[in-house]
């Protein structure tokens, strides 16, 4: 279903997909959805920055999915409502 699992400090279980540039990512959507339905608290997709940025940022502004991205060097951004963030 999902590559990874997180539980944060609170009990809070985090479904986590990642997606190369040459897998479907659309699937990777639909998984994180799915992840969501099934009980988890919040899903991440995690993908490179340039595929991040070219999908369509609605499905990633509701429903507890988040959107991150790794550049070529390796810097993690994640997508917020107001636009990208270099996380910390």
């Amino acid at each position: 279903m999902v590559d990874g699992v997180a539980v944060s400090p609170d009990g809070e279980r985090i479904a986590i997909e990642v997606k190369s540039p040459r897998d479907d990512i659309i699937r990777g959507v639909g998984q994180c959805f799915e992840a969501i339905c099934a009980g988890y608290n919040r899903a991440v997709l995690v993908t490179t920055l340039r595929v991040a940025k070219r999908l369509k940022k609605r499905a990633f502004q509701r429903r507890g999915i988040r959107l991150i991205g790794v550049d070529a060097k390796a810097r993690v951004h994640r997508y917020q409502r107001d636009g990208w963030y270099l996380a910390r």
